[in-house]
C-alpha cells in the first residue's frame, strides 16, 4: 500500500488536507463489506452520470449517510425507489478526498419491510390493468332486487354482522347466502378463491359481497393475490368489494363491479331500501293510473269524433248524390231535344221517323212537325233537292 507522505517542521510531522483525508480513505478500504439498514431520503440519478447517488437516513436518530452505487448496476437492480423506503445497503466505506466526505460505496441494495410487497403489488396492478381487468367498461351494473345475496367473509367477522344487519334493515324478505373462510395468513388467498366459486355457483345468488373488516397491509394482502383478483374479475355474478377501510385499496377493489367503503355501504348497495321502493312503486301506479286515464280520455274522444263523422256521413253522402243527379240532369236537359225546340226548331217525322234528309219523303206525303209546344199535320207539296 503507497505510504502517505507528510511534511517536516522541525520535530513535528504535518500531513497536508489532501494527505490526510488519502491516508483516512486507505484505512477505511481495509475494512470489510458491510450491510448499512436505512430509510431513502434523496436520490438522484441522471442518465449522463456514471454513478446513482441516494441518501439514507436512521428514521430513529436522523443520522445520515451518503450512498454511492454505479448506475448500470442500479438500473439492473430496477427498484424504481421512492423517498420513505426502507433499504438494506451492501457495500465499503469510502471517503471522498475533496470534502472528506464519508460515504458508502454500494453493490447492492434490497428493500425491506413492505417495500418488496409494494413493488410486487404495483407490478401486479399495471400487469391486470394492461389486461383490461379494471376496465370500467368490464363492470356490470348490479342487479335491483337480486334474489339471494353472497357474503364471503371470515369466521366471527364483525363486517358479517354489520352486512347482514343492514341488508336485513333495508328489505327484510332478502336472501342472505352466507360463506365463511379463512381470509388471512397463509393459504387464504386459496381458500377466499373457493369460496367466492361455491357462491357464484349458487343458483339463486345474484350478487356476491366480499366483507373484511380493518387490518394491517400484510392482513390484507391475500385479497391482492393474483388469482383473487382473477377469480373476481371472471365471476358468474356482479361483485362488491367491501375489504379493509376507506383508505384501503387491495387489487380485489379494482376487479370488483362496485367498491364499498364500509360494510353498511355496500348493504345499501346490494339490496333497495324498503320504504323508498315502496314510494317508488306508489308514484309508479300513480303514474300508471294517470296514464290510463290519460289513454281513455283521448280513445273517448276519438270514438266521440268518429261517432259523429258516421251520423253525418249518410246526410254527406245524400247531399253529394243531390248535387251529382243535379248536374247530371242538368246535362241532361243541355242534351234533350227539347230544349233545342224551345230555341225555335221543330223535328218533323213521317211515319214516326224522324226526317234526317228531304228525299226520305215524297210530294202529298203527310207528315208531322212538332213544336217546342204542340205539333203540326202537314202535307209535302214540294221537294226540294
Amino acid at each position: 500500500m503507497p505510504k502517505v507522505e507528510h511534511l517536516v517542521y522541525g520535530d513535528r510531522k504535518v500531513f497536508t488536507v489532501s494527505a490526510f483525508n488519502r491516508g483516512i480513505g486507505m484505512h477505511l478500504g481495509r475494512l470489510p463489506a458491510v450491510w448499512v439498514e436505512g430509510e431513502v431520503t434523496e436520490l438522484r440519478r441522471n442518465d449522463a452520470w456514471a454513478n446513482v447517488f441516494v441518501t439514507l437516513k436512521d428514521p430513529k436518530t436522523g443520522a445520515t449517510l451518503g450512498v454511492t452505487i454505479g448506475r448500470r448496476t442500479y438500473d439492473r437492480l430496477a427498484l424504481g425507489l421512492e423517498e420513505g423506503e426502507s433499504v438494506h445497503v451492501a457495500g465499503r466505506a469510502e471517503l471522498y478526498e475533496l470534502r472528506g466526505q464519508l460515504g458508502l460505496r454500494a453493490t447492492t441494495i434490497e428493500r425491506i419491510g413492505l417495500g418488496g410487497h409494494l413493488v410486487a403489488l404495483e407490478q401486479l396492478k399495471r400487469k391486470l390493468a394492461a389486461e383490461g381487468l379494471f376496465a370500467a367498461e368490464r363492470k356490470r351494473r348490479l342487479p335491483r332486487v337480486p334474489r339471494a345475496i353472497g357474503i364471503l367473509t371470515g369466521a366471527d367477522a364483525a363486517a358479517r354482522g354489520d352486512l347482514v344487519a343492514t341488508i336485513g334493515a333495508r328489505f327484510p324478505a332478502a336472501r342472505v347466502v352466507v360463506c365463511e373462510t379463512r381470509v388471512q395468513g397463509k393459504g387464504a388467498a386459496e381458500a377466499i378463491v373457493a369460496a367466492l366459486a361455491a357462491l357464484t355457483a349458487h343458483p339463486e345468488v345474484d350478487v356476491v359481497v366480499l366483507a373484511r373488516g380493518g387490518g394491517s397491509f400484510e392482513d390484507l394482502l391475500p385479497f391482492s393475490d393474483e388469482a383473487v383478483v382473477r377469480a373476481v374479475a371472471a365471476s358468474r355474478v356482479a361483485v362488491v368489494s367491501a375489504v379493509g377501510h376507506e383508505q384501503d385499496t387491495p387489487l380485489c377493489d379494482l376487479a370488483a363491479d362496485a367498491r364499498a367503503a364500509t360494510p353498511t355501504a355496500a348493504g345499501a348497495l346490494v339490496v333497495p331500501d324498503l320504504t323508498d321502493l315502496d314510494a317508488v312503486l306508489a308514484s309508479t301506479r300513480r303514474r300508471l293510473e294517470l296514464a290510463v286515464h290519460a289513454q281513455l280520455e283521448r280513445s273517448r274522444g276519438r270514438l266521440t269524433r268518429q261517432g259523429e263523422r258516421l251520423r253525418a256521413a249518410p246526410r254527406l253522402l245524400l247531399e253529394r248524390r243531390r248535387a251529382a243527379l243535379d248536374h247530371t240532369g242538368a246535362r241532361l236537359q243541355a242534351l234533350s231535344p227539347l230544349a233545342t225546340l224551345g230555341r225555335g226548331y221543330a223535328i218533323v217525322r213521317a211515319d214516326a221517323e224522324a226526317i234526317r234528309s228531304a228525299a226520305a219523303v215524297h210530294v202529298g206525303e203527310p207528315v208531322e212537325i212538332q213544336l217546342a209546344a204542340g205539333s203540326l199535320g202537314a202535307t209535302v207539296d214540294e221537294v226540294l233537292p
